[in-house]
């Protein structure tokens, strides 16, 4: 990561955990669509998480370390974030397979073929992702895995939200476009994406009546239905789960 990006990122997201910058409490709203694609992505990286090593990218002040540890798997965790970091040490409980370590996604000090699956929510947009992408498949093993849940670029009504609340999010950072998974391709053996969360988005008014769970569920099914039947809509969508697969 450049030396002036990396400075901007990391003071971004050091005042975000502080609490000294302002928050995304109000997109928060949005987030109760997204339990689909969690879950989705938490059953991939459980999956076979027994035995393995792992790293965390950009793990902020947790992620999902505790339960892959759980899982069976040595956990490394990175970001670059120090005040991310602290906050992870005080969270996770000593005794755990975790270690937690201030690095540079883009550069990072691991060997070469040292895990067996990376994973990340939230953390490829702010990168450069050639370097990302170059960085991910050297640190994986052969026949290795990585997992990540990434926003889109492509919904002119979510990029005009963006647009409206420019102090929500870093002045670098950059919700994937589909060349970014043609670049993608150049570098892994395979690249498998689901999309979620394009007719869910319909539920967030909802959210506080009773019918909002079941809103969600008929609306979930309706984005599944409507990509299989017009793939061209799902670059639309707010969220996509990223599979990348090493030789």
């Amino acid at each position: 990561m450049g030396d002036e990006r990396s400075r901007r990122e990391a003071e971004f997201h050091d005042q975000r955990y502080s609490g000294e910058h302002k928050t995304r409490t109000a997109a928060r709203k949005y987030y109760s669509v997204f339990a689909e694609c969690r879950a989705a992505y938490l059953a991939k990286i459980l999956e076979g998480a027994a035995g393995s090593r792992v790293l965390e990218y950009g793990c902020g002040p947790g992620g999902y370390a505790t339960r892959l540890a759980k899982a069976g798997a040595s956990v490394v965790a990175i970001d670059i974030s120090p005040e991310a970091i602290r906050q992870a040490r005080t969270r996770i409980r000593q005794g755990m397979d975790v270690e937690l370590l201030e690095m540079n996604a883009e550069a990072m000090d691991f060997a070469a073929g040292e895990f067996d699956m990376v994973c990340g929510t939230g953390i490829l947009h702010h990168l450069d992702l050639e370097r990302a992408f170059s960085e991910i498949h050297r640190v994986l093993k052969p026949g290795g895995r990585a997992y990540f849940i990434e926003p889109l670029g492509h919904n002119p009504a979510i990029n005009a939200y963006r647009r409206r609340t420019p102090d929500m999010r870093s002045v670098d950072e950059h919700p994937l476009l589909m060349s970014d998974f043609a670049m993608a391709r150049r570098i892994f053996l395979h690249v498998g994406l689901t999309f979620f969360n394009l007719l869910t988005l319909l539920a967030v008014p909802l959210r506080a009546l009773p019918v909002f769970g079941r809103t969600v569920k008929v609306l979930s099914r309706g984005d599944r239905a409507l990509m299989k039947a017009a793939p061209f809509t799902r670059k639309f969508a707010w969220n996509v789960l990223i599979e990348l697969a090493k030789e």
